[in-house]
């Protein structure tokens, strides 16, 4: 501070100015109290100062609760380690999140976050994978947006098409050509086909465009950038859809019976070729998977599709896709796990279902485990044999421990470990008696069970959305598992397991209404199963056994006549 002069006509005191120009008066008396004063300003300051920077070091350390963490959409669990990951660009470690939402290259950037939580969130509750997309598959996966974009719905291209689709007939070569997919069937058949369709697309430059059905946009969020990928309601044969079957003039085996192909002439090009490819489909049917009917189809501009199988393993036993095929997937069992990733983002209402459910019920224990139950037997569960064999299979393979009927307490020291079992079932009955054992008594281990089931829909109810949401949600909830357990012929199973990136321990299917020994068998690699493929060699035109062919397709574990892909043939 500034000292004036003292002014001969002022009295004994004197005019202090500070910098903010207001003036005190000073006595001499008043010096010793006030610098006092001062001194204690000065330590309160500091230990303010000292309040909030410990305060800092202390939310640094620990994270907010649940109930904070809630009230930011821009935070998100981060499983295993139970810590919230900021999902906002601005710190020096921006790069590593930015990339680890984009899942390695594997989806583009651009898109509004809040339209679709789940697109850049879901990273954020996945343990990092070890397996990458090839650099091959990205840049296949960006020639394919730019393509979706050039060619979608209300495009100049896509009316083009439409034209020809319209007239009955087709001659010359189109810039665009798409394969339609008809919604049917279940929600995980629905699932495993939209995957086998788009790769379909991918290997012959076709744009995909799927049939909404009836919730489809409640379920999923549009996958490609700038463009959509639901089929226009005024789409020219959707009033046909249900009605398409093996015999429509248009179906391609009903096509080869009749000949009708042949009458086309040397140029002659159907408009559109409907493609039943359904567990019920005929040897005819079947020939979609031969090269020579496939340069066939490479001609038409529109292919219908209906199936209710996941075909991807034939078409790496088509010669012509074959090295496409092994550069987009150097490691086969990673096919639906890219493609399911890239493609199915659940919508922000699914999303919420479960993320709220992970918060409360699944993120704060050491390990996670899902059991999948699907029953295929008649009559009203639950089944002692099937609780019998679920319990047989956990506990032998260590998933969870035994129970401990002498005591009724365990006496462990430290704190001990926790584990949550997510069990998923049409009925509850499963869920109240495991969770019950584990209630009543104490493990051998000590550790500490929590059971959980979301829902008990008691039968499957496929044409009701809030069905479908909660049957997302669960499998979803199962693919951030550490360790899964499914039931044989579950399509709902192999969706958790290859979005998860698990290779599950499967419960063989009972016969006789008895638990089979042994229970269950740890999975090959985590590919889902094609459950009626083809059996029929193209070139010799006779039977062949297509789990014979080549290393990678071979037959399930879960059905002695399906084919799935595995990768590593140390595991046979």
């Amino acid at each position: 501070m500034k000292r004036f002069k003292k002014n001969p006509n002022d009295d004994d005191t004197e005019k202090v100015s500070d910098f903010d120009t207001h003036t005190v008066l000073r006595d001499p008396d008043r010096k010793l109290g006030l610098s006092f004063m001062r001194a204690m300003g000065i330590l309160v300051v500091c230990l303010m100062v000292f309040s909030v920077l410990f305060s800092v070091s202390v939310v640094l350390r620990d994270p907010p609760s649940d109930g904070v963490l809630e009230a930011s959409e821009a935070r998100v669990f981060q499983p295993g380690v139970n810590k919230v990951v900021e999902l906002e660009d601005h710190s020096s470690g921006s790069a590593d999140v930015h990339k680890d939402k984009l899942l390695g290259g594997l989806l583009a950037a651009g898109f509004d976050e809040g339209s679709c939580l789940s697109r850049y969130q879901s990273a954020s509750y996945r343990k990092e994978t070890p397996q990458k997309p090839s650099a091959y598959l990205i840049s296949k996966l960006r020639s394919y947006e730019a393509l979706h974009k050039r060619c979608g719905p209300h495009t100049e291209s896509y009316k083009k098409t439409l034209d020809a689709l319209k007239s009955g007939h087709y001659s010359g070569s189109s810039d665009c050509n798409y394969v339609v997919w008809i919604s049917f069937s279940g929600l995980g058949n629905r699932i495993l086909t939209l995957a086998s369709a788009f790769l379909y697309a991918l290997l012959t430059n076709r744009v995909l465009l799927v049939d909404p059905g009836i919730d489809m946009p409640d379920l999923f969020c549009e996958p490609f950038p700038e463009a959509s990928w639901f089929l226009p309601a005024d789409f020219d044969l959707k009033n046909q859809f249900s009605s398409l079957d093996q015999k429509s003039p248009h179906c391609y085996g009903k096509m080869l019976k009749n000949n009708s192909i042949s009458n086309l002439g040397e140029h002659g090009v159907p408009s559109y070729v409907f493609l039943h490819l359904v567990h019920d489909y005929d040897d005819q049917d079947k020939l979609f998977f031969c090269e020579q009917d496939q340069t066939f189809l490479q001609k038409t501009p529109w292919l219908i599709m209906k199936t209710d199988n996941y075909f991807v393993p034939s078409l790496f036993l088509i010669p012509s896709f074959e090295q496409e095929l092994s550069k987009l997937f150097p490691n086969k069992e990673t096919v639906f796990h890219f493609l399911g990733r890239y493609l199915l983002h659940p919508t922000n209402t699914v999303w919420g279902l479960i993320t709220r459910y992970y918060k409360a019920y699944l993120a704060n224990a050491d390990e996670r485990i899902g059991v999948q139950i699907r029953v295929f037997d008649a009559g009203t569960g639950p089944f002692q044999h099937v609780l019998d064999q679920i319990l047989a299979c956990t506990i032998k393979e260590n998933l969870l421990p035994e129970i401990n009927k002498q005591e009724s307490i365990s006496i462990t020291s430290g704190t001990p470990k926790s584990k949550a079992v997510l069990m998923t079932s049409l009925s509850s009955g499963y869920f109240e008696k495991v969770r019950d054992m584990y209630w009543e008594h104490p493990t051998v281990t000590g550790e500490v069970i929590g059971i959980y089931q979301p829902s008990h829909e008691e039968y499957q109810q496929t044409e009701k959305p809030m069905h479908n949401h909660r049957a997302l949600a669960e499998m979803y909830l199962l693919s951030l598992t550490d360790v899964l357990v499914t039931s044989s012929w579950s399509t709902f199973g192999y969706v958790a397991q290859s979005l998860g990136g698990l290779r599950p321990w499967i419960l063989y299917k009972p016969e006789n209404q008895t638990a089979p020994d042994p229970p269950c068998r740890r999975a090959l690699s985590m590919e889902p199963c094609f459950h009626a493929p083809p059996f029929y060699d193209c070139k010799a035109k006779t039977g062949i056994d297509t789990g014979a062919l080549v290393p990678h397709v071979i037959h399930c574990e879960d059905m002695s006549w399906g084919l799935k892909l595995v990768d590593r043939q140390d595991w046979l």
